[in-house]
C-alpha cells in the first residue's frame, strides 16, 4: 500500500511499514560517513557555523563550508554563514555571541578542542541558549596524543549543563542529529550531539536519508520565536552575564531546573516523530535482545552495533541476553532507563569508552549504579572499560562480557580487548569468530599513504552503494605517518544493513598494493578458504613465486586461495601517473571480483574520475581513464599444492636492543594489539626511546636515487634538501676505505684541505628513502650531467650494504670542518633527525633536520601539535636520534595551543637550575677539597656558561673529576651534571599554531626577551588536519574553510614580531637560497634573545602540479616571482648603527606570478571553478605581494646611525 502527499509543493512518496504500523517515506539512500550525515542535518537548522579544524570532526565543517559556497539553502531558505576562528575557544566564544544576537549557531569539534570550549559551554548552558555542538568523540591526550576515538572528551563536559545525545552508527547520526537540533530549540537547553570518532565519523555506510521536508514540520516555530525575542537588541535592551554575590547566586542557579526536567520528554517525543518517518524505533534508551534477558549490557556509541551481532548469536543458542543502548546521556532519565531494562535482568555489565583514574568507576557505570541504588532485588552491576583510542571491539569480545556475567562472581572494573598482566583487570581473550551476516562480502586493501588506495576505495564503495541494492560499509585504518604510511581499507557489501562496527578480520578478498608489505605484515591473515588475493608487483610468474615468503605460499596452498598479480607500478609510469596506482588496482578489483557488472563498474569509475580529478585538468582525467582501461592487465599465479608443506622462513637474527625487538617491531608489523600492559610497565608516563625510526627499513619507494660518482662535485646540496636524511656524504680515512664493501673504486677523492688523503661517497639509504627525487632535482652535476639518477628500488638494493657500512663503521668527520660555515660543511654533521614519518618530498623536515645537524647534541625541542609533532614522535617511530656519544635532541610535545609557553617553560627551568649550578661552580673554585684542575674547569665554565662548545669541553673533563673527588660540592655538581652543557632551546610549530591558535602565547614568549628560538614551518594551511585555511593562507588560495578562495591577505607574522625591536626575525626558503637559510638559522641561534624564523614549506595539500619531487624548486619559484620574500631582522645590527633589516630576495619577476599560482591546484582550482572571481583574486594576490615587497624594500633602505628625533632637536636649538 502506498500513497502520495504534497507538502510545500514537494511530492513525497510514502509506503506502509507493517512493522511499525505507520506510513513511512519511500526510501532514499546516500552513501556517506557519519560526519557527512551530521553535517547534512545540522546545515538545515543552522544560520551561522563558527568553526575550527580538529581531527576527526573537521570534515563536518568542511561540508558545511562547501555547501554554503555552492549555495545550498537551510530551512530558512538561506545559506549558512561560516566563520572560521583562531581556536576552538574562539569558536565557542563566537557561538556564544552569535546565539546572544539571535542566530541559530552550530559548531563541530572533538578532543582537546571540546575541552577548550568548556568555559563558554557553562555560559551557554547557564543562559539557556539553544545550540548543538556536534562532536566526533575522541581520545584526550594524556601520556600520549591519539587522534582516534573514545568518549574521554564528551565525558569531560558532562558537568557543563549541556544535554548529551549519543549515536551508534551512521544511520543513527542521520536519524537523531535532527532530534538534537529540534530539542534544543524547544527546550532552550544546549546539546552535545556525539558519535564515535573514526569508527562512526569516518565509517562510510549506505544509509537512508532525511531531507528538509521530513524535519521542517517538526520545528517548534513558537519556541524559535521565543529564542529570537530573547536576542540582545538596542531596541529592547537588557543585560546578561552579570556578576552575582553569594546572597542570590545559589537560588538563581537553581531556577533552571524545570528546563532540564523537561528535556527527556521533549527528546522522547521527537524520537517518536523520527520513528514514524523512518520506520526505525528510537527511544532515550533502546533495548535489543531476549524479552526475558537475565544478563544485560549497557553501552552507548558504535559498540552497540557489534553487541547486537553478539546478542543474535547468543540468543540463537538459547541464551537470555540483551543490550540497552543509551541515546540521551544527559539529562540521565532514571525513569526511562529503568523502563528499558528487562524486569528479568539479574546481572548488568556497563561498558564505558573512557578512563577516569582514581574514580570509583567510569561515568556511565556510576550512573547506572545510582539508578538501582536502594531498589529491591536490584541486579548485580559490574563495569568495564573498552575501546580506548578506537581499539577494535568485536562481537567475540562482547561474548566474553556476557561470559563474565555468567560467573558466580563476575569481575568488576574490568578491561576488554587487552591483556592486563599487571593489575589483572582484563577479561580473558576469546577466540575471534565471524558473527556478522554470513552473506556479507568482505575485502581488505593494503596501501601506502597518498598512493590513492583509500580514495579509490571510497569511490568503490560509493559506486556499489549508489548503483546497486546492496548495503555497503567502508572503514580505513592508518598508522601515524603522513603520506607514505601504512593504510588498510576495510570494505563490506551485503543485502542487509551492516552492523559490523569493527575491522574486517575474515576477508573474502585481499589486495596488497605494496610489494614490500609481503615481508612486513601478515597480509593473508584471516583470508577465507577459497578467497582471492591480488598483488601489485614488479615480479612475474616464476620470479614472483620465487620471491614470495614461504608462509604466504603455504597459506595460499592450505586455504585454496586464487592469486592474481599485476604490475600497476609500471603501468602507472607508462601512463604518466607516477606512483598513483590506485585507479589501475581499483579497476582490477572490479574485474576480478565482479561484485557489480564490470561494464557498470567501468562506467561509474570514469564518472568518479571526472568528479575526483576534474579540478586538476583534463590531462589528469585522461590518464586515469587509461588506468581504468588497463586494470585488466592482471595475471593468475599458479598455486603449487606442494607449497602447503613449506617450512617457515628463517628469521633473521640481529643484535638490536630488546626494546626494538619486543616493542617497536611488533607495533610496526601491525601487531601492537598483541602487546600486554606489562610491556609498558616501566614507561607509564609515555616516555619513548629516541632513534627507533632507524630500525624500520621499509623499502616502500618505487624509485630511489643512484649516485653517479663521476659527475659529483661534492656540493652536498642533495643531502641538504633530503626530507628524510636518506642520502648523506661520508668521508673515509685509509683504514675505513680498505674495509669498505665499495672500496676505493666506489668512492672518489674527498675535496678540501681538511680531508686530504681521504675518500668521499654520497651514500643512499634506499630502504628509508621515500623516492621524492628532490635530491636529483637540485643536483648541479658536472658539465650539465647530474650525479644522481632515479632508478627502480630493486636495482639498488645492493647499495644498501654501502649505506650500512658507512653508518656503522665510518666515523663522523664533522670535527674537521666548521659545520656552520657553509652548506657543504653542514652536511658532514650527522643528522640527528632522520627517517621521519613525513610525506615524500616534505618541505618542512629539511629545516628540522638542518637544525639537528647544527645544534642537535645540545638541543631541547618543544613541538606544537601538528604535522611536525606527528612525524617527529609517533609510536613506535622516533626520528630524533643520538650521536656517537649518545647525545641528541630532547623532544617533547604538549598541545596545539601552548607550544610557545611550553618551550618557554623549558627555558626558564633550565635557567633556574643553571643558576644553582653557577653557585656550585663558584663554590668549587673556593673548595679546599677540590683539585686545581676542578677549580680551573669551574672557572672556565663560569667564564662562558652559555657556550655549547666550552661547556661541552668542561663537561667531558669535569664530570669524572667530580665523581672521583666526592666532596659535597662535587656531589651537588654531579646531581646537576645534565645542566652543565649549555642548551639550545628550540620551539617548532606550523602556521596554524603560530599564526592562529597559539599566536597569543607566541607573542608573549617573544616579548619575554628570553633566549629561545622559534621556527615556524609555514605551509600556509593546516596540513595535519587536511589543509584548512589559516591566517597564513594567502588571498586567492582555495583551502578547506575557504572553498571559493580566501578573500583576505596573509598575516605578516615576521613583521609583527620585528616591531618589538629586540626579536631576531628571518623569513627563509631553502630551495630559493640554501646559504641564506643556513645563515638565518645560525644567526638566530647565536642571538642572545628571542628569535623567530618563518620557513616556507611546500606541502602535499598545495597540489603542486610538478609533484612533491619539485618541492625545493617550488620554493625557488615562489621567491623568484615575488610570492615569498627572503629577509632578516637582526637587532644586533642596530647596536652597531646599521640597519637591522636586510632584504635577501632579489627583485621579483612579477610576470611569473600567475604562472606560479596556476602551478598549484589550490590556486588553479579557483580559476577552474570560479573563473570570474579568480581573475580578481589573482590580481589582488599579486598586488598584495607587491605591496608587501615594497614595504620590505622601504625597510631595507632606511637610514640608520642617525636619530631623526635628536637631529630635529639640535636643529631647533640652533634656530633659538
Amino acid at each position: 500500500m502506498a500513497r502520495i502527499v504534497k507538502y510545500n509543493q514537494k511530492t513525497i512518496n510514502f509506503v506502509y511499514n507493517p512493522i511499525t504500523n505507520v506510513m513511512s517515506k519511500e526510501k532514499k539512500f546516500l552513501t556517506c560517513d557519519g560526519n557527512q550525515a551530521a553535517a547534512h542535518v545540522s546545515y538545515m537548522f543552522s544560520e551561522v557555523a563558527a568553526i575550527y579544524p580538529i581531527t576527526p570532526s573537521s570534515t563536518m565543517a568542511e561540508y558545511v563550508d562547501e555547501w554554503a559556497a555552492a549555495g545550498r539553502k537551510n530551512i530558512f531558505g538561506e545559506t549558512v554563514l561560516v566563520q572560521e576562528m583562531q581556536s576552538e575557544g574562539g569558536a565557542a566564544g563566537a557561538v556564544h555571541g552569535s546565539l546572544q544576537a539571535g542566530a541559530l549557531t552550530t559548531t563541530y569539534t572533538a578532543s582537546q578542542g571540546l575541552l577548550l570550549m568548556i568555559p563558554n559551554m557553562y555560559k551557554i548552558a547557564g543562559e539557556l541558549l539553544p545550540t548543538v555542538f556536534h562532536v566526533s568523540a575522541r581520545t584526550i591526550a594524556s601520556h600520549a596524543l591519539s587522534i582516534f576515538g573514545d568518549h574521554q572528551d564528551v565525558m569531560s563536559v558532562r558537568q557543563t549543563g549541556f544535554a548529551m545525545l549519543a549515536e551508534g552508527s551512521v544511520q543513527e547520526v542521520m536519524d537523531l542529529a535532527g532530534v538534537a537540533h529540534l530539542s534544543t530549540i524547544k527546550s532552550s537547553v544546549p546539546f552535545v550531539n556525539f558519535f564515535d570518532g573514526f569508527r562512526t565519523s569516518h565509517e562510510i555506510q549506505k544509509i537512508e536519508t532525511l531531507e528538509m521536508e521530513d524535519l521542517e514540520p517538526l520545528l517548534d516555530r513558537e519556541a524559535l520565536a521565543k529564542f529570537r525575542s530573547r536576542a540582545l537588541t538596542p531596541q529592547n535592551p537588557v543585560a546578561r552575564g552579570m556578576a552575582e554575590n553569594g546572597d542570590v547566586f545559589f537560588q538563581h542557579r537553581e531556577a533552571c531546573n524545570t528546563h532540564y526536567e523537561a528535556v527527556p520528554e521533549v527528546v522522547e517525543s521527537y524520537m517518536a516523530e523520527i520513528s514514524k518517518i523512518t520506520g526505525r524505533e528510537y527511544h532515550l534508551f533502546n533495548y535489543y535482545g531476549a524479552a526475558d534477558a537475565e544478563r544485560v549490557i549497557i553501552a552507548m556509541g558504535s559498540v552497540t552495533q557489534a553487541a547486537q551481532e553478539a546478542i543474535d548469536h547468543l540468543v540463537a543458542k538459547g541464551e537470555k541476553v540483551g543490550l540497552v543502548s543509551v541515546h540521551l546521556y544527559r539529562p540521565f532519565s532514571a525513569k526511562h532507563f529503568l523502563a528499558a531494562v528487562p524486569a528479568t535482568a539479574k546481572r548488568i555489565a556497563v561498558l564505558d569508552r573512557t578512563k577516569e583514574p582514581g574514580a570509583n568507576g567510569e561515568p556511565l557505570y556510576l550512573d547506572v549504579k545510582e539508578c538501582f541504588y536502594g531498589r529491591e532485588n536490584a541486579p548485580l552491576i559490574v563495569g568495564g572499560r573498552y575501546g580506548l583510542a578506537s581499539k577494535d571491539t568485536t562481537p567475540s569480545q562482547i561474548v566474553s562480557v556476557f561470559d563474565n556475567l555468567a560467573l558466580p562472581m563476575p569481575k568488576d572494573h574490568f578491561t576488554l580487548g587487552i591483556e592486563d598482566d599487571v593489575t589483572f583487570t582484563s577479561l580473558p581473550m576469546v577466540a575471534e569468530v565471524a558473527l556478522g551476516d554470513p552473506s556479507t562480502y568482505e575485502a581488505k586493501f593494503y596501501g601506502l599513504g597518498a598512493d590513492g588506495t583509500v580514495g579509490a576505495n571510497k569511490n568503490s564503495v560509493k559506486i556499489i552503494g549508489d548503483n546497486t541494492d546492496k548495503y555497503c560499509q567502508a572503514y580505513f585504518a592508518y598508522d601515524s605517518k603522513k603520506s607514505g604510511g601504512f593504510t588498510c581499507s576495510h570494505l563490506r557489501f551485503g543485502d542487509r544493513p551492516i552492523r559490523s562496527t569493527y575491522l574486517v578480520n575474515t576477508p573474502n578478498f585481499v589486495a596488497c598494493h605494496v610489494q614490500a608489505y609481503l615481508n612486513m605484515y601478515d597480509v593473508t591473515r584471516g583470508l577465507r578458504d577459497g578467497g582471492t588475493f591480488l598483488l601489485n608487483t614488479i615480479w612475474d610468474g616464476e620470479e614472483l613465486a620465487k620471491h614470495l615468503p614461504n608462509h604466504i605460499k603455504r597459506y595460499f596452498a592450505e586455504h585454496n586461495i586464487t592469486v592474481y598479480y599485476i604490475n600497476a607500478t609500471n603501468i602507472a609510469q607508462e601512463i604518466g601517473l607516477g606512483n598513483r596506482t590506485n585507479t589501475i588496482l581499483q579497476s582490477a578489483f572490479f574485474r576480478i571480483t565482479e561484485v557489480i557488472p564490470v561494464d557498470l563498474a567501468i562506467e561509474q569509475m570514469k564518472k568518479f574520475i571526472v568528479k575526483s580529478y576534474g579540478k586538476k585538468g583534463q590531462d589528469i582525467v585522461d590518464k586515469n581513464n587509461q588506468a581504468v582501461d588497463r586494470g585488466g592487465e592482471y595475471h593468475k599465479l599458479a598455486v603449487d599444492p606442494a607449497w602447503a608443506q613449506l617450512p617457515d622462513d628463517a628469521k633473521a637474527s640481529n643484535n638490536d636492543p630488546a626494546f626494538i625487538n619486543e616493542i617497536v617491531r611488533p607495533i610496526n608489523a601491525q601487531n601492537g594489539d598483541l602487546l600486554k600492559v606489562s610491556d609498558f610497565k616501566n614507561i607509564p608516563d609515555g616516555t619513548w626511546q629516541q632513534g627507533t625510526a632507524a630500525y624500520e627499513k621499509r623499502g616502500v619507494a618505487a624509485f630511489v636515487p643512484e649516485w653517479l660518482e663521476e659527475n659529483c662535485i661534492q656540493c652536498n646540496k642533495c643531502a641538504y634538501v633530503c626530507p628524510h636524511a636518506s642520502i648523506r656524504p661520508f668521508v673515509l680515512d685509509e683504514a675505513e676505505v680498505k674495509a669498505a664493501p665499495f672500496g676505493e673504486a666506489g668512492s672518489i677523492p674527498a675535496l678540501g684541505p681538511a680531508f686530504k688523503g681521504m675518500r668521499f661517497i654520497q651514500a643512499v639509504d634506499v630502504l628509508d628513502c621515500l623516492g621524492c627525487g628532490n635530491c636529483v632535482d637540485v643536483c648541479p652535476g658536472k658539465k650539465g650531467v647530474k650525479a644522481l639518477e632515479m632508478k627502480p628500488l630493486e636495482t639498488q638494493l645492493e647499495v644498501q650494504n654501502d649505506w650500512n657500512y658507512c653508518v656503522e663503521h665510518v666515523a663522523s668527520k664533522q670535527n674537521l670542518v666548521d659545520v656552520t660555515a657553509n652548506v657543504k660543511n653542514s652536511q658532514f654533521a650527522t643528522p640527528l633527525f632522520e627517517f621521519s614519518g613525513a610525506c615524500s618530498g616534505c618541505g618542512e623536515t629539511p629545516y628540522v633536520k638542518l637544525i639537528s645537524q647544527l645544534f642537535g647534541d645540545h638541543e631541547m625541542v618543544a613541538n606544537a601539535t601538528g604535522c611536525s609533532s606527528i612525524y617527529s614522535g609517533s609510536v613506535p617511530s622516533t626520528p630524533y636520534t643520538t650521536n656517537a656519544d649518545g647525545h641528541g635532541p630532547a623532544w617533547a610535545n604538549s598541545l596545539f595551543e601552548d607550544f610557545a609557553e611550553f618551550g618557554l617553560g623549558m627555558k626558564v627551568a633550565t635557567e633556574k637550575i643553571r643558576e644553582r649550578l653557577a653557585v656550585l661552580m663558584q663554590q668549587a673554585t673556593e673548595c679546599p677539597m677540590c683539585s686545581d684542575e676542578i677549580k680551573e674547569l669551574a672557572k672556565q665554565w663560569l667564564s662562558a656558561p652559555h657556550s655549547a662548545g666550552v661547556t661541552r669541553e668542561v663537561y667531558n673533563k669535569l664530570v669524572p673529576l667530580c665523581e672521583a673527588c666526592g666532596c659535597d660540592t662535587c656531589k651537588a655538581i654531579i646531581e646537576l651534571k645534565g645542566f652543565i652543557v649549555a642548551r639550545s632551546q628550540w620551539i617548532i610549530a606550523g602556521d596554524g599554531a603560530a599564526y592562529d591558535i597559539g599566536f597569543g602565547g607566541l607573542d608573549h614568549v617573544l616579548a619575554s626577551g628570553k633566549n629561545v628560538n622559534v621556527i615556524v614551518v609555514d605551509t600556509e594551511v593546516y596540513s595535519n588536519t587536511g589543509g584548512q585555511s589559516s591566517k597564513a593562507t594567502p588571498m586567492g588560495a582555495i583551502a578547506k574553510f575557504a572553498s571559493a578562495g580566501k578573500r583576505i591577505r596573509k598575516k605578516d607574522l615576521g613583521l609583527i614580531a620585528s616591531t618589538y625591536g629586540y626579536v631576531y626575525v628571518a623569513q627563509i626558503a631553502m630551495g630559493a637560497d640554501q646559504a641564506q637559510t643556513l645563515k638565518a638559522i645560525r644567526e638566530a641561534e647565536a642571538y642572545d634573545g628571542p628569535s623567530l624564523i618563518i620557513a616556507y614549506a611546500p606541502c602535499i595539500s598545495h597540489g603542486i602540479k610538478a609533484g612533491m619531487g619539485k618541492a625545493q624548486a617550488e620554493e625557488a619559484r615562489a621567491v623568484e616571482c615575488g610570492y615569498w620574500h627572503l629577509w632578516r631582522y637582526n637587532p644586533d645590527a642596530e647596536t652597531r648603527g646599521e640597519n637591522p633589516f636586510t632584504l635577501d630576495s632579489k627583485a621579483p619577476n612579477w610576470d611569473l606570478f600567475e604562472d606560479f599560482l596556476t602551478g598549484e591546484v589550490r590556486y588553479a582550482t579557483v580559476k577552474k571553478q570560479y573563473p570570474a572571481e579568480a581573475e580578481e583574486l589573482f590580481a589582488a594576490a599579486k598586488q598584495n605581494a607587491q605591496w608587501r615587497y615594497n614595504n620590505y624594500l622601504r625597510l631595507s633602505q632606511q637610514q640608520w646611525g642617525v636619530d631623526p628625533f635628536v637631529g630635529k632637536l639640535e636643529k631647533e636649538n640652533e634656530q633659538l
